[in-house]
């Protein structure tokens, strides 16, 4: 395989902020690796939050260079779990280099992702579109443009989110979802939970700090509404530890290190009985278009974040009022 490194700016259309900071541009890492004439793109969208940045990421793939260059994507199992004890925690490095290789290897049997798996994509569930902590004005007008989205998710964080959620739902009817990035104490979420209910939220991610683990069990048996684990949710060992604190599980591919590893969350999650959503970072369609190819695994999608951007680098999926739709071949390509 040859392999190729890169960067995008990827710049928002709102300023895009949760409960703990701000964003008006991502930078992201495209890899590239061709093998039998057949080029692959896998992406990384880091997050200070797990340790990582785009010059963390650039840096991993490049100190693995050699042992890249010296694989076979048609041996990617094998492939990638020596990538993975090679890049260690450098999960976005290792999510960039697998969707590479997962691409770069379906382009050339010719067969998608979905396919290979054995899933059919009109079984996926609609997206969520995701409106960001703004002034109540702002987050009002976003609602009204997303009125043709049937699910939204709000992030929160605030000492007036049921006031923004009770004043949005004045102008949709859309299914609301609610994200707290860990900006929530526990009887918070308790006592919010009865009224976020009664407004039609479906559900609450990750209202705790992850290292709250054990206050999440007074939540999971006393919130009106599941909780689903986004922040708790990284790599498939964390599985097991969120039975009876969790409900559903929110898989990133980001986070956990590309398709290999989240197939293993998969798993994991049918054999604890839980829900499983896959989200995104904001991300190209690069990285969404791969979680896409997952998606009839899903309870719930949330991937949304090449929508949120003005200048994805990529096109081929389609997002139609949060039903996504995919290339017949690779998952994108590029717009230039």
């Amino acid at each position: 395989m040859k392999l190729s490194i890169r960067r995008e700016a990827l710049e928002l259309r709102h300023t895009f902020t949760i409960s703990r900071g701000s964003q008006d541009v991502v930078d992201v890492v495209i890899a590239e690796v061709e093998q039998d004439g057949k080029v692959g793109r896998g992406e990384a969208s880091p997050s200070s939050f797990y340790d990582e940045d785009d010059d963390t990421v650039a840096k991993a793939l490049e100190g693995i260079r050699e042992y890249v260059e010296a694989g076979d994507v048609y041996r990617y199992r094998e492939f990638l779990d020596g990538a993975a004890e090679r890049l260690g925690k450098n999960r976005g490095a290792l999510c960039a280099l697998d969707l590479a290789v997962f691409d770069c290897f379906t382009r050339n049997t010719g067969v998608p992702l979905h396919r290979l798996l054995g899933l059919d994509p009109a079984n996926a569930p609609l997206s969520s579109f995701t409106i960001g902590i703004s002034t109540l004005n702002h987050m009002i007008e976003k609602t009204r443009e997303a009125a043709n989205y049937p699910i939204l998710k709000i992030k929160v964080g605030t000492p007036d989110d049921i006031e923004i959620i009770r004043r949005m739902r004045e102008v949709t009817s859309a299914t609301f979802r609610v994200d707290a990035n860990c900006g929530w104490t526990a009887q918070e979420t308790i006592d919010k939970s009865p009224e976020l209910a009664a407004l039609g939220v479906e559900f609450i991610e990750q209202p705790l700090p992850p290292d709250q683990l054990d206050e999440m069990e007074e939540v999971f048996a006393k919130s009106s509404l599941p909780v689903v684990a986004d922040e708790n949710s990284i790599v498939p060992e964390d599985v097991p530890k969120l039975v009876g604190r969790f409900q559903g599980i929110n898989i990133k591919l980001v986070k956990c290190g590309g398709i290999q590893p989240a197939l293993r969350m998969v798993e994991l999650a049918r054999v604890y009985g839980m829900k499983i959503m896959f989200g995104c970072m904001i991300e190209s369609s690069v990285c969404i278009g791969a979680a896409a190819e997952l998606g009839a695994f899903a309870d719930y999608l949330d991937l949304d974040g090449n929508v949120l951007i003005t200048n994805d680098p990529f096109a081929g999926m389609t997002n139609v009022d949060g039903r996504l739709g995919l290339p017949e071949s690779g998952w994108v390509e590029p717009r230039h």
